[in-house]
């Protein structure tokens, strides 16, 4: 009878864990987010001394968060095992303790990110593991959440984020430190049953294990494997539509209206997620129906701005997404240019923050026109002629008629956020001559060797 296969040590699942994240191998700088706590010393001390990576090199951050008595003796702990294991560290403590966990969150990431950037660091590594794991999936649950929050806390993030300890469990990872011969600090707050988290922990999960499910964690992290399998099938498939629906333009996105609403209204939803998401905003079910219906019906040059701060806004048949600005600076004001008569020149103005160039010639051959150039019998305008900022009530004479200039830009489909910065050519009397790319006023144009001038935008 062959011999059973050894299963592989906690260290060998571990040194998995860093191959299957990228690190191992790569000459990986990863700085170490350590509170002193069993499970981040244990990661430290694994990437310290049992990465078995020569080139892999490792630094510590602690932060903290002042939100108890005592807790600068966890950073004076860190900066003694840092010091005895040859880890550089960094140590910050909050100007003022954050008053929620979220609030502990954030300030605790922004101090990890700092961190990263000076010590260059190619990885960021946390402590996060699978009890971790079906505790925030649980959270989860109870609170409603769709597929991407089953999928619980990836294994890797944006900014090299890692996570090699997500496939272990706590009792693996105290069973590694004291074999190990490991100290570490507990936190007194880890008792307390106040917080939500730690009320799953301490009390809502044993009980479950207790009495309805036995496997109830393994279950919970499990379904976060296949909920992240769904995400990952969900990606594949829509990548192609994304394609086809989806262009970045100007800093923002661009939504083709006409093909989204081609989709059943879930795809749909599930596409502008993921818009939204690249523009910084994570939408609940009833605000991405919210977004997907003013998309699908509201009329061109309308917004919408979702809480976090990202405004949507339709043009013709698109729709743009993009992060609602903050005040904006004093713009400096627009800058008008006159022509005063028939003789060669180039100017510089300035329309709706937009710096134009103006170049004119005096001819007497026909020439060819463009968008961006403007020909006219001499003896036929009223000099001085003025480049401007579009005004309120201008008109333009067309075949059909004197019409106004706004419903021409409509028609032209330009977007409203570029009709302020298009320069307006009006004669001595405020007649609109010509907008560049969407109208010419009619009899002005020379005959065949009329003296004309020719005006160019650029």
């Amino acid at each position: 009878m062959p011999p059973r296969p050894q299963r592989p040590t906690f260290i060998d699942r571990f040194r998995g864990s860093l191959d299957a994240l990228g690190v191992r191998g790569t000459d990986a700088h990863v700085l170490v987010a350590v509170s002193g706590g069993c499970d981040s010393t244990s990661l430290l001390h694994l990437l310290r001394f049992a990465a078995d990576d020569a080139g892999l090199r490792v630094a510590a951050a602690h932060f903290d968060h002042g939100m108890r008595a005592g807790s600068e003796g966890d950073a004076a702990w860190v900066r003694g095992v840092c010091g005895a294991w040859g880890v550089p560290l960094i140590v910050e403590r909050a100007e003022t303790a954050p008053r929620t966990e979220e609030e502990a969150r954030d300030a605790r990431y922004a101090f990890l990110r700092r961190a990263q950037a000076e010590t260059s660091a190619t990885h960021l590594a946390t402590a996060h593991h699978a009890d971790d794991q079906a505790e925030t999936v649980l959270f989860r649950v109870l609170r409603g959440t769709g597929l991407s929050g089953l999928a619980g806390i990836p294994p890797a993030g944006e900014g090299g984020l890692v996570r090699p300890l997500l496939p272990f469990w706590r009792a693996e990872i105290v069973r590694y430190a004291r074999a190990a011969g490991l100290a570490w600090r507990e936190d007194a707050t880890n008792a307390r049953v106040d917080p939500a988290r730690n009320r799953i922990r301490l009390r809502l999960l044993p009980q479950i294990e207790r009495h309805l499910a036995p496997g109830a964690r393994r279950s919970l992290a499990r379904l976060a494997e296949l909920a992240r399998d769904d995400a990952a099938a969900w990606d594949a498939v829509l990548a192609p539509s994304l394609d086809t629906v989806l262009r970045e333009e100007d800093g923002a996105l661009v939504l083709v209206r006409e093909r989204l609403a081609d989709y059943d209204w879930r795809v749909a939803a599930r596409v502008l997620r993921v818009a939204l998401r690249r523009v910084g905003a994570t939408p609940d079910r009833a605000g991405t129906r919210m977004a997907l219906e003013f998309i699908s019906h509201a009329p061109s040059g309308r917004t919408f701005t979702l809480p976090g701060g990202v405004r949507i806004t339709t043009e013709f048949g698109t729709a743009r997404l993009e992060r609602a600005a903050g005040p904006a600076p004093h713009a400096p004001p627009d800058q008008s240019l006159v022509i005063g008569r028939a003789e060669p020149g180039e100017a510089s103005f300035r329309i709706g923050g937009v710096e134009w160039t103006a170049r004119w010639r005096v001819e007497g051959e026909v020439g060819v026109d463009d968008e961006r150039t403007m020909r006219m019998a001499i003896d036929r305008v009223r000099f001085p002629l003025t480049l401007r900022a579009r005004l309120p009530g201008d008109r333009v004479r067309t075949r059909a008629g004197t019409r106004p200039l706004k419903k021409l830009l409509g028609e032209a489909r330009v977007p409203l956020r570029v009709r302020g910065t298009l320069p307006v050519l009006a004669d001595a009397e405020g007649t609109v001559l010509w907008v560049p790319g969407v109208a010419r006023a009619e009899g002005t144009a020379p005959a065949p060797g009329e003296p004309s001038i020719t005006l160019s935008v650029h």
